[in-house]
């Protein structure tokens, strides 16, 4: 049985009815977030609805679209997790909210173990409005569906530097120190990447906010990406039109970050 939450209601459907002139239907016209529900509440440290909701309202107040009913939305997430560990809120320009679940993937254990292949995705397909998450998707989910064999592509920009994948940011490990890309360089500012963030602060590691050159990405010897709902997976290989770059999937530097999830 599928069930979403819809405009202050629990709805029991694989389908959903919108006015064929809907915004987020013609043009994606919405903002969304993704979350994984650990411990079975959206209180816990690790679900930080607080912070999704933040990227939620600053996107909205960005375009001056209407906010939502927020304990609606909390209702509607509160009822869902009944049924799913992970839950996507789309908020529409006018205020509705759409919250659909999924779950966890089914080989995630493997991948967290072992690492996954990338591709570097072609330049044109960037990511349209970078700093919010929009229903506007079209370009990773492209980028991913074309990477044939591999798990996950890498966007880059037009200078060639890599950015995020197609589903969340990078790390690297050089120098004996963590690196990512900085917001500035065109980045989705992901909410588990701030986590992090906070989190090697606090035990006095330094991330370095550096463009990821080609000369930077060779120098690695670990990379891997995150977001909310995997958490941490490791990148054993990306693969380029002229070669490939090897990395160390079992890197015991990988600890540092994999830690954030179980202090």
């Amino acid at each position: 049985m599928t069930v979403y939450w819809y405009n202050g209601k629990l709805i029991s459907s694989p389908t959903i009815e919108l006015d064929i002139y809907d915004p987020g239907f013609l043009y994606g016209a919405t903002v969304f977030t993704t979350l994984r529900v650990y411990n079975n509440t959206l209180d816990s440290r690790l679900t930080n609805w607080s912070a999704h909701c933040d990227r939620l309202k600053f996107s909205l107040h960005s375009f001056h679209w209407s906010e939502p009913n927020w304990e609606q939305v909390r209702q509607g997430g509160q009822l869902l997790l009944a049924h799913y560990p992970v839950l996507r809120i789309t908020i529409f320009p006018d205020g509705r909210e759409l919250i659909i679940g999924r779950f966890l993937p089914p080989n995630l254990t493997s991948q967290q173990t072992e690492g996954i292949k990338c591709v570097l995705a072609m330049a044109e397909l960037g990511r349209s409005l970078p700093g919010h998450k929009t229903g506007n998707y079209l370009s990773p989910w492209l980028a991913k569906n074309q990477a044939t064999d591999a798990q996950e592509a890498i966007l880059v920009d037009v200078a060639g530097n890599w950015l995020e994948t197609s589903t969340g940011n990078l790390w690297g490990w050089k120098d004996g120190t963590w690196w990512t890309p900085p917001l500035t360089a065109g980045i989705l500012p992901g909410v588990v990447r701030q986590q992090i963030l906070n989190h090697l602060e606090n035990q006095q590691i330094i991330c370095q906010m550096e463009p990821w050159s080609a000369d930077i990405v060779q120098g690695f010897e670990a990379i891997a990406y995150t977001n909310s709902v995997v958490e941490l997976i490791p990148i054993h290989t990306v693969q380029y039109p002229t070669g490939s770059l090897p990395y160390h999937p079992h890197h015991p530097s990988l600890q540092q970050l994999r830690s954030f999830f179980l202090a």
